[in-house]
C-alpha cells in the first residue's frame, strides 16, 4: 500500500540520516545482520511511521525477519518513508490521512503476515488479535508495547486472565523512564510551548 512511490528516495535519505544519529541501534543492526536471530520469523509492527521507527523495522528485517508495518496514527505517517520501506522489501500498509476504516484494514493486512512477534503502539494489534483474529493467537510468541495506553490495555487483559501471550511493557522500563521520558518528552514539551506561543524560551526566566 504505497500512495507515493516517487518519494522513495526522499524517504531513504531521511532514514539514512537518522541511522547516522542512532549509533546504538546501528550496533544492534550489525549484530542482528551477523547472527540472523530472526531468520524464519514474522514480525508485525504498528507504530508512528516515520524515519526513526522505519529504521527500527529495517533492523528486524536485517536480522532475518519478514516484516509487515502499519501506522498507529494517520497524521504521523510519512508517505515518503512508507515508499522507502516498501522499496526495501518490507510489507507496508499506511498512508498519511488514512480514514479509521482504512486504518483498521491496514492493521488487518499487517496481521495477515501471521506474526510470531508483535511490536505495538497503543495496543491496537494486540486488541485486534484477541477480539477478531483469534485464529492467529497460537502463532504469536509475544508482543512489545510502548505507550501508557497500550500498557493499561495489556494490564487489564492480564488481570482479567484473557491475555493470551506475554507483552513486554516498554513504558515501564527504567531506561525509558530515565532517558526517553525525561529527555525526549521534556524536549517535546518545550517544543510544543514554543510553537503554540510563538515565543523563544532561550534567555527567559522560567
Amino acid at each position: 500500500m504505497v500512495v507515493a512511490p516517487q518519494l522513495a528516495e526522499q524517504g531513504k535519505q531521511k532514514i539514512e540520516w537518522v541511522k547516522r544519529n542512532m549509533p546504538i541501534l546501528q550496533q544492534i543492526e550489525d549484530d542482528f545482520r551477523e547472527q540472523q536471530f530472526f531468520r524464519g520469523l514474522r514480525v508485525s509492527v504498528c507504530i508512528h511511521l516515520e524515519a526513526k521507527t522505519a529504521y527500527l523495522a529495517q533492523v528486524f528485517a536485517a536480522g532475518g525477519a519478514e516484516v509487515a508495518v502499519t501506522g498507529s496514527n494517520p497524521h504521523s505517517t510519512k508517505d515518503d518513508v512508507v515508499a522507502a520501506l516498501a522499496e526495501d522489501g518490507l510489507h507496508v500498509y499506511a498512508r498519511y490521512g488514512a480514514t479509521p476504516e482504512e486504518m483498521q484494514q491496514y492493521m488487518n493486512y499487517a496481521l495477515d503476515l501471521r506474526p510470531n512477534i508483535v511490536i505495538d503502539d497503543g495496543g491496537d494489534l494486540v486488541e485486534l488479535l484477541h477480539n477478531e483474529r483469534q485464529q492467529l493467537l497460537p502463532e504469536v510468541w509475544g508482543a512489545c508495547e510502548e505507550t501508557t495506553t497500550g500498557v493499561l490495555r495489556a494490564k487489564a487483559r492480564a488481570k482479567a486472565g484473557v491475555l493470551e501471550f506475554p507483552v513486554i511493557l516498554i513504558n515501564d522500563a527504567r531506561c525509558k523512564y530515565l532517558f526517553d521520558n525525561f529527555h525526549g518528552t521534556g524536549q517535546s514539551v518545550w517544543d510544543g510551548v514554543m510553537r503554540t506561543t510563538n515565543l523563544v524560551i532561550s534567555g527567559k526566566t522560567v
